[in-house]
């Protein structure tokens, strides 16, 4: 592969994140020549520790290490950037010695060839991976249901699990799905509208109502409730026209704000955690104002819910970009590392990279995703962690007719210094599990480790894995199949000042952030691409056909589909959803 590559680009981007392959695509839809290189090294390395028998249960502790690579030294200098890991395996007997004796422990890596970050996203679990056996303990008291889904059952099945690292959502009028619209690059993906939004209060999950007819069909809320909802939610619609509403408030924090309001305690609670989704102590009442406009900015373009989610998960959006880029002319060459950065002694910029093969690429700009850098070039940084746990289950949290629910729910904070857990649990036509299970994601700001974080929501909500279920014993909380707790590192809203000794030419991209929606990397993307590219415009649609020219014997690149941005029709969101055929209804 590295014979083949050219040696001079215009920009070389490291790492496959969101942000990274917006800012490719767009350098390429301009005209630079792009490499865009990603390592994406597969770790042999990992220990486990802390295996435990008891109740069918496994419980593993891993340390994942991910190779970053210099960035201002014409040499390899490795840094370690440390995931802390902690595997739930709940675990049925099985007759199968191929399913039922091998456990990944340590990565969930892909069948799937995917072009997305491995910090970001992980396409699918995958049995031809799996490194260690474990045995099972044998228990001839019970046998596995009819129809009920077991571990063995999850090994076989592993292909059809998408697990992102990162778990997102798309609002329908954010900054994202307005450039996927504008790019066009919306043709490469489908999505899914979110069917409901729920509120955990007195042990209990249940529903929340959003739209207006929502509202007024709700029988959670009086009569008297409904008219101060959506009064208060009107204001909030155009609330700086009416600065005296909230002129005097602004150094308090919107839930104080909210008690001011002619609002009820019940009312005050869906208003905070399922319609601003904001933090009860840290967000002022100018920040809560913003997110429910924001929240109910998005409802109805789409379908009743703010929010979409791409079919087999988050890692399909930066694999869109990717092909927008590569349509332009960018090269791509993924599990491709690179040693070092060569830098001129002179002009301190940076002029070249060296690949694995020892082969020199010049080019004028480098973007590189933070966790590249040495722990030299990061030692003033301060970094944020974020709590993650992704389990598998076998029902829903909140049973309905329907088995094919798509949910967020967010879990409010119960002990000063800890942080409300969001909750996000996708069905079977996600494609991101296998049908009869759900897929749930968990995601904090660490305080603790993920664990210690996330487990008491665990708790709430799911049967834990160590339980027993007793025989004739109506259970009504999901039951956990598997579950993965981990924390990542947060890397966004690091000031470059804050990065030793960075060569002028050369970019930094953090990594994802612990935010719902996808506003962040967008933004940044654009950021960088505008020092880059200043009077060019920002991911403009694909020329149509016809107008392509010819310029010598070279031919524009062109896209191979129709890349009229489509008119608006009345046609109602259909179950999967494809922006490219559909754009916002009228109002």
């Amino acid at each position: 592969m590295a014979d083949t590559l050219p040696s001079e680009f215009d920009v070389i981007v490291i790492g496959t994140g969101l942000p990274e392959s917006i800012f490719a695509a767009a350098c390429s839809r301009s005209g630079q020549r792009v490499l865009h290189v990603d390592s994406q090294d597969l770790h042999e390395d990992v220990e486990e520790a802390g295996a435990l028998q008891k109740n069918h249960a496994l419980v593993t502790s891993t340390n994942s290490t991910e190779a970053a690579d210099s960035a201002c030294l014409p040499t390899e200098d490795e840094s370690l950037s440390t995931v802390s890991c902690e595997i739930l395996i709940e675990q049925t007997p099985s007759n199968d010695p191929e399913t039922a004796l091998e456990v990944n422990g340590a990565e969930v890596t892909g069948e799937k060839e995917n072009h997305c970050d491995d910090k970001t996203c992980v396409p699918s679990t995958s049995t031809e991976e799996m490194s260690e056996n474990v045995p099972i303990a044998e228990d001839t008291t019970e046998q596995p249901k009819k129809n009920k889904i077991t571990y063995s059952q999850i090994i076989k099945e592993g292909r059809r699990f998408n697990i992102d690292l990162v778990s997102k959502l798309l609002y329908s009028r954010g900054l994202l799905i307005d450039l996927l619209i504008k790019s066009n690059v919306s043709r490469y993906a489908e999505f899914k509208n979110i069917t409901r939004i729920l509120a955990f209060r007195d042990g209990r999950v249940e529903q929340v109502p959003c739209s207006r007819a929502d509202v007024f069909n709700s029988k959670q809320l009086s009569m008297v409730e409904k008219r101060m909802l959506m009064k208060f939610l009107t204001f909030c619609m155009e609330y700086e026209k009416y600065p005296d509403e909230y002129k005097g408030y602004e150094e308090i924090t919107f839930y104080e704000y909210l008690k001011t309001q002619k609002l009820t305690p019940n009312l005050q609670y869906i208003v905070l955690h399922s319609i601003a989704m904001t933090s009860q102590t840290a967000s002022s009442t100018i920040d809560g104002l913003k997110a429910t406009k924001n929240f109910l900015h998005c409802l109805g373009r789409y379908g009743n819910t703010p929010f979409l989610f791409p079919l087999y998960g988050q890692g399909e959006l930066p694999q869109c970009f990717c092909r927008m880029c590569a349509v332009f002319g960018g090269t791509y060459c993924l599990r491709h590392s690179v040693q070092c950065l060569v830098v001129d002694k002179e002009s301190r910029k940076c002029k070249a990279i060296i690949d694995q093969f020892g082969q020199r690429i010049i080019s004028k700009h480098f973007l590189v995703e933070d966790s590249y850098f040495s722990e030299n070039t990061c030692s003033r940084v301060q970094y944020r962690q974020i709590s993650r746990a992704v389990l598998i289950t076998d029902r829903s949290v909140l049973k309905t007719d329907s088995d094919q629910q798509i949910s967020i729910l967010t879990v409010p904070a119960e002990e000063p210094g800890t942080f409300a857990v969001r909750v996000i649990e996708l069905c079977s036509s996600t494609m991101t599990c296998m049908k009869g299970t759900y897929l749930v994601h968990l995601t904090c700001t660490s305080s603790k480790t993920a664990r210690e974080d996330l487990e008491p929501v665990v708790q709430k909500l799911f049967i834990p894995y160590t339980e027993v279920e007793i025989e004739n014993e109506q259970v009504e909380k999901p039951r956990i199949l598997w579950a993965l707790y981990f924390n990542m590192r947060d890397s966004s809203d690091i000031s470059r000042s804050c990065y030793n000794d960075l060569p002028p030419n050369v970019y930094v991209c953090s990594g994802p952030d612990c935010g719902l929606g996808n506003d962040n990397a967008v933004k940044q993307a654009e950021t960088l691409f505008q020092e880059i590219c200043p009077n060019e415009d920002f991911c403009p649609p694909p020329p149509n056909p016809e107008d392509i020219v010819l310029d010598g014997d070279s031919l524009q690149p062109e896209a191979s589909e129709s890349s009229a941005i489509p008119e608006a029709n009345s046609e109602t969101l259909k179950e999967s959803t494809n922006l490219g055929n559909l754009e916002e209804p009228s109002e």
